[in-house]
């Protein structure tokens, strides 16, 4: 049978589209295999989502289950105070005075360190960026009382698959409530993309904390562990403490990468409830993260 030229064209079109996509869904199952293998190399259940932002693909292992955020939380939080920002209710320049009996001794506090005897102003933009950047777990519940306790996170970020009942103190004061507190990976990466496309808060407010994101100082060791060091990500870690019997309730990491040609993905990873050191834990995170950026990168 013969075709005319524009039928050719067309055949060896549809072939070439459907080459390509064959070709697509394959290097993605050798993802999936990937990170099943890293997976496999921990003891731990591991919750991953990837979501690639301008190209929306997808992939994930356990993506609806839900998984403690422990300090992941603050990335809500700081969406929930900035909506605040971008209504007028709250202002980034406004002071607020942080007493001394609001400093709690035992918990992750670098303002503390810095201000051991409180009573002093910040400024709203330096209190977000001491939650965000340096996860300081005082200012971080002092920012919950600010926009009303986390009644008023839930009812902002109004989803099921976010769950949001203690606040930091509550956490730390006893194992079980650290588990209260959860999210599914595939929420966090849809999220993380409608932020970053400016869908939840402002520009002005989505650029801030973004860079806000892009400073973070801690878990340098998980999405950003084995990506090159000039790599742009935006993330926000979470970490629990480890019990009597050697048990993590969670080591977390959920972030945006942008790629060497300008495109990003977000990325959701939650190790959950490992005998694992820290460092093994981070590892899987890292090494899931560096399959991944080599997907994308060999695209």
């Amino acid at each position: 049978m013969k075709y005319s030229i524009p039928t050719r064209l067309l055949i060896s079109a549809l072939f070439i589209f459907i080459s390509f996509h064959a070709l697509a869904q394959s290097s993605k199952e050798v993802l999936r295999r990937q990170i099943k293998e890293i997976i496999a190399t921990g003891n731990a259940e591991v919750g991953v989502s990837i979501l690639g932002i301008e190209d929306n693909d997808t992939l994930s292992v356990n993506g609806y289950k839900h998984y403690p955020m422990i300090s992941v939380f603050k990335f809500q939080i700081a969406l929930t105070v900035l909506n605040k920002v971008d209504k007028g209710e709250l202002s980034l320049n406004q002071k607020i005075f942080i007493k001394k009996d609001e400093l709690l001794e035992e918990t992750w506090s670098p303002f503390r360190k810095k201000y051991p005897e409180g009573n002093v102003y910040i400024a709203l933009k330096e209190s977000l960026q001491w939650m965000v950047s340096h996860s300081d777990n005082n200012i971080c519940d002092i920012l919950i009382r600010l926009v009303g306790g986390v009644h008023a996170i839930d009812t902002f970020i109004a989803s099921p698959n976010f769950v949001i009942k203690n606040n930091e103190e509550e956490m730390h004061r006893n194992w079980d409530a650290q588990y209260v507190n959860t999210i599914t990976p595939n929420f966090s990466t849809q999220q993380l993309k409608q932020f970053y496309e400016g869908r939840i808060l402002t520009r002005s407010s989505t650029e801030f904390l973004y860079k806000t994101m892009v400073e973070t100082v801690v878990g340098p060791n998980r999405i950003k562990g084995k990506l090159p060091t000039n790599a742009e990500v935006a993330h926000r870690p979470g970490s629990s403490f480890t019990n009597d019997e050697g048990l993590t309730a969670a080591v977390n990491d959920v972030g945006i990468i942008q790629l060497p040609n300008g495109k990003h993905f977000a990325i959701a990873v939650f190790v959950y409830n490992t005998t694992e050191k820290y460092k093994t834990a981070e590892d899987i995170i890292a090494s899931i993260t560096k399959a991944t950026w080599d997907y994308y990168t060999a695209k």
